[in-house]
């Protein structure tokens, strides 16, 4: 059998050697694919029928990147890591970059990131389609560029715009490229591989320079003023990301490169490749990685070979802060959409709210004028069903209030085709209640978006036991158009997410109650990476909303709604003198409590996506690795005698849930296949 990942050799009649990098779907750089790499480069500096090389990728792609699914391996030992400097040092600095009679030419098109651009930048050319990524995005996976990138893009592009691009970990298209000096020459993808040979024999013959990037100094500032480059880089690193090493482990890299020559700085970031591949961050990121890409797919659901149906026409019921949020979401991905509203004032506030929603991204450079225009000739405004009769989903987002959605519910089945998907933003109230009084229970499905509905990119897809697999397949592919990650969950009070996060507010307020300080609870989850704490973030959703969402939980969840004590005393004084520690444990443990009623009651499918559902729905740090993941870290029986501790001492609103019990006796917070 083949191996998945190899390298083709074929040499052409003009003496050019083409080396194609073949390792579906992005041609990633697994170990396999390096290894094959350097044996097809050594045969072509052998064989005297070479002259030049050139390096591309097969069907569009020159590399994604090195292949992630082969870090778990290297992380647990499971697969034999090369030798530190193997890949950097000995294959693209002493065999690719120093071939020292055969010049190597790039030939990118579509994507050239990480360790695929760190290869095309060993080359001594390259030329890209104007439409190729090219980046080095190798800091979003808690590591730094491995393949020498941290020494030869700031010798390409300078330092600054070097730096931007590994700490950002944001690519630059092809055009962009070429004015900063990282490819030679834009083609069509027609002419690359043409434009590449010639390009490596004119190196050959001296009609273009020889250039070796690694030795490039005319990009690189004087030193000084390179120092003052890194140290900006560094204050900037650590305002933006406390938590975080590996950004300033890679701006030490960089500086090792600039001070003590080239090479000095290959092996550093060779050592800090290796340490900081078995760092937590990099687990965590890791993680996160995979488990982003896990959320589609749904067992019972997107295993069926469903093929999703076209949505071409989407009404959206409510233009307040949801509506208008989802609306401009979906005007941004070209769907068509009607606005309803009760009232004319209602209706333009609306569309007010979609037209500035646009405004905000043409004034941040993010759309163009014609975009914006575009975009707003997508929405239409109605006071009616009238225009209801040709839509292929309808999204409610009115206020939270039973009754009133159950009659629009009845309403939008009476006006609606018979195939059209009925969904609801709510974001506490059972789908079954809401769809109680029609018919068509198996199209109803929940549609939960995070506000600022078209910024955040979390879409909750709730199911109720009625809910067709094809309707939920048709909604996973919505989510996808719109550039949502979403997460399948079953229908309870408050889902996923605010289900499992229903206890945060609540501890924070037993904290404040035994005299802890409001300001050091909100400092302290901060610190941990929480984009706000639980008391600012009531303050910015408003006392109305905590009350009503709060009342949901009363009504269903009794038995563990904390009820405030005021007249209590007992553990005033201790409660006062809390660790940040404690107070992290002390506001999340019961989090991960709910978090694992949630999956026991199959709520959600994995723990791996109540992970993704609490970064992208609570802003949970990544780079914790989610929800679970986190708790999983600290383990079960630790949470479990934590809780029963609080238990004892602030009564059952800390109860473990009989799964937590379960997994402490085990040892695993969550189940693995031999349990």
């Amino acid at each position: 059998m083949d191996k998945k990942g190899r390298t083709v050799l074929e040499v052409g009649a003009d003496g050019v050697a083409i080396i194609t990098l073949i390792n579906p779907p992005v041609n990633s750089l697994s170990l396999d694919v390096l290894h094959s790499l350097k044996a097809n480069y050594d045969e072509a500096l052998r064989r005297n029928d070479v002259k030049a090389i050139v390096v591309t990728g097969a069907k569009g792609k020159f590399s994604g990147g090195f292949d992630i699914t082969a870090f778990g391996g290297l992380q647990d030992g499971k697969i034999a890591a090369p030798k530190p400097g193997f890949i950097s040092v000995e294959v693209l600095t002493d065999t690719v970059e120093g071939a020292a009679s055969k010049p190597s030419v790039a030939a990118i098109d579509g994507l050239a990131l990480g360790g695929g651009l760190e290869v095309a930048m060993a080359c001594h050319a390259r030329i890209s389609t104007a439409g190729a990524q090219l980046g080095l995005p190798e800091l979003q996976l808690g590591i730094l560029p491995g393949f020498g990138g941290t020494q030869r893009l700031p010798r390409l592009v300078g330092l600054a715009k070097a730096l931007e691009m590994m700490l950002t970990s944001k690519p630059v298209k092809g055009e962009e490229a070429h004015s900063l000096g990282l490819v030679d020459a834009i083609v069509s993808p027609e002419e690359l591989i043409s434009t590449a040979r010639r390009w490596a024999l004119d190196i050959l013959e001296c009609r273009r320079p020889w250039v070796a990037s690694l030795y490039k100094t005319d990009k690189i500032e004087p030193l000084g003023e390179a120092r003052e480059i890194l140290k900006f880089a560094r204050a900037q690193a650590r305002k933006q990301a406390p938590n975080l090493k590996h950004p300033l482990v890679c701006i030490d890299v960089v500086e090792e490169g600039i001070v003590a020559g080239p090479r000095a700085g290959l092996w550093q970031e060779a050592e800090g490749f290796q340490v900081l591949l078995h760092s937590d961050t990099c687990k965590s990121l890791v993680h996160v990685f995979f488990a982003q890409r896990g959320t589609t797919k749904v067992p019972g659901v997107t295993d069926r070979g469903l093929v999703p149906r076209q949505v071409k026409k989407v009404a959206i019921l409510g233009g307040g802060l949801m509506g208008s949020g989802i609306a401009t979401a979906l005007i941004l991905s070209n769907y068509p959409v009607l606005l309803k509203e009760v009232n004319d004032k209602f209706l333009q506030a609306g569309l007010g709210r979609v037209k500035a929603n646009l405004r905000s991204r043409v004034k941040k450079g993010k759309m163009s004028q014609e975009k914006f225009e575009k975009s707003m000739s997508l929405i239409k405004g109605v006071l009616d069903y009238e225009g209801f009769r040709d839509v292929d989903m309808v999204i409610e987002a009115v206020i939270e209030n039973v009754s009133l959605k159950q009659q629009i519910f009845v309403d939008l089945e009476k006006y609606c085709p018979p195939h059209c998907i009925l969904a609801s933003n709510t974001s506490t109230i059972d789908l079954n209640l809401i769809g109680q009084k029609t018919k068509s229970q198996d199209r109803i499905i929940g549609a939960h978006f995070f506000s600022p509905a078209h910024v955040m990119p979390l879409l909750e897809i709730v199911r109720t036991e009625r809910t067709s697999p094809q309707v939920i397949v048709d909604l996973l592919d919505v989510g996808k158009k719109i550039k949502k990650t979403p997460v399948v969950v079953g229908n309870c009070t408050g889902f996923a997410v605010n289900r499992m996060f229903f206890p945060y507010t609540q501890s924070a307020i037993l904290l404040v109650e035994r005299g802890a300080d409001v300001y050091q609870i909100d400092k302290a989850v901060t610190k941990f990476g929480m984009p706000m704490g639980p008391f600012r973030l009531a303050d910015l959703v408003g006392f109305g909303v905590a009350v009503a969402t709060g009342m949901q939980y009363v009504e269903n969840f009794p038995e563990r709604v904390y009820k405030s004590m005021r007249n209590y005393t007992q553990g005033f004084l201790q409660l006062v003198k809390l660790s940040e520690k404690e107070i992290v444990e002390f506001v999340f443990l019961p989090v991960v409590n709910e978090a694992c009623r949630v999956l026991d009651e199959g709520i959600a499918v994995k723990a791996a996506d109540l992970d993704i559902a609490a970064i992208m729905g609570m802003g949970f740090p990544p780079y914790r690795g989610g929800i679970m993941f986190w708790a999983e870290s600290l383990g079960a029986k630790y949470i479990y005698s934590r809780l029963q501790e609080w238990t004892l001492m602030y009564g059952d609103f800390f109860k473990p849930c009989a799964y937590l019990a379960e997994r402490a006796s085990k040892g695993a917070l969550l189940k693995k296949s031999k349990d």
